[in-house]
């Protein structure tokens, strides 16, 4: 009896240290990461259809964001952080009082373009800038209609929503041990708008 009492702690032991080992060892390695450069801001070409409308012809992620505007008589700059931030803010007041083109079921004219400032916000630049105004546009219907609209054709929205989420980072985690070698990858992506 004294020897299987023994025997019985030994294995108790030594299962318990076994196991032990194989679940330190089970532990997770730090990730290993690599990383995509992520997009801190957009290039956007917005330009003019018609007098005084426009529509978004290009855009792709940058590391910061800039606008440049092509207008009717052929001439293109870049708009300055005061003009977009100026656009942004007279677009987000008629978002409040119900004016906007964005909001409206079936705003006139849309097919040719809508304002500066109209498509400013339709792109993903204006999500950036104007990401304060985001909670009254994402869940706005009539926004998500009419901001694809904006873009020059289908094509060019589908190329930009795509630039834009496609992933961001993309993590190995490498578990090793008592109890074998697993690797799991999981990949995260972002983007604006959903599209």
């Amino acid at each position: 009896m004294k020897y299987m009492k023994t025997l019985s702690m030994a294995a108790t032991t030594g299962l318990a240290t076994l196991l032990a080992t194989g679940l330190t060892g089970c532990g997770q390695k730090p990730a290993e990461e690599t990383t995509q450069p992520q997009a801190k801001g957009a290039f956007v070409i917005i330009e003019e259809t018609a007098p005084g409308k426009y529509k978004i012809k290009d855009e792709f992620p940058a590391d910061e964001t800039r606008i440049v505007l092509k207008e009717l008589n052929g001439t293109e700059r870049v708009l300055t952080k005061e003009e977009m931030d100026k656009l942004v803010k007279e677009e987000a007041a008629k978002i409040d009082d119900g004016t906007s083109p964005l909001v409206q079921e079936n705003p006139p004219q849309a097919s040719e373009g809508m304002g500066l400032g109209s498509v400013l916000l339709s792109s993903i630049a204006g999500a950036m800038i104007g990401s304060w105004i985001g909670n009254k546009l994402f869940g706005n219907q009539n926004y998500q209609n009419n901001r694809k609209a904006n873009y020059k054709s289908p094509s060019t929205y589908q190329r930009s929503m795509k630039s834009f989420n496609k992933p961001r980072k993309s993590a190995t985690t490498k578990r090793s041990g008592f109890f074998g070698n697993k690797k799991s990858t999981s990949s995260r992506s972002g983007g604006f708008f959903g599209g």
